[in-house]
């Protein structure tokens, strides 16, 4: 049996097309969770040779971070703390 997506409306399960089931089959329904996206997924990156060229161009218009010595060692602190939290060491 295939899945589908349906949303819920009124006290109801509206789904979004068609299915096969059989008349009285039993049913699963729970809520999906939205998921914030993080980053490209792989069917977004560049694939030819101009979108690639754009995309180093990009990349290589970055400034870097720069970061004072009381930051970096606010955030060396933060890491050990974090690290030594479950037993781990940093590498």
């Amino acid at each position: 049996m295939n899945t589908v997506q349906g949303t819920w409306k009124n006290g109801q399960v509206q789904l979004d097309g068609p299915t096969d089931w059989p008349e009285g089959c039993r049913v699963l329904v729970e809520p999906v969770v939205p998921v914030e996206k993080l980053g490209l997924s792989e069917d977004e990156w560049p694939k030819t040779p101009a979108e690639i060229a754009v995309w180093l161009n990009w990349f290589d218009s970055v400034e870097p971070v720069e970061i004072t010595p009381q930051e970096e060692a606010e955030w060396q602190a933060a890491r050990q703390k974090i690290a030594f939290s479950d037993g781990n060491r940093l590498a």
